[in-house]
């Protein structure tokens, strides 16, 4: 059985690149894994929940630029 890791904000906005704000709008729309409270002023977001949220997200659409 692997240990399930729990991660807080400053690292799941890290690994995200989302500012706190959106994290918690995706989350409320269930479009952004549950956090869990973790005490009574702590939550934190089990991290593989949030590296498959982070997978499933689709590719960069910005076109590579070739060299002139």
């Amino acid at each position: 059985m692997q240990a399930i890791t729990i991660i807080r904000l400053p690292a799941v906005c890290a690994l995200t690149g989302l500012s706190r704000s959106t994290l918690f709008q995706l989350e409320n729309a269930r479009r952004f894994p549950v956090h869990r409270q973790l005490s009574t002023r702590a939550v934190g977001w089990v991290r593989g929940e949030v590296e498959e949220w982070i997978a499933s997200r689709p590719p960069c659409r910005v076109p590579v630029l070739a060299d002139a």
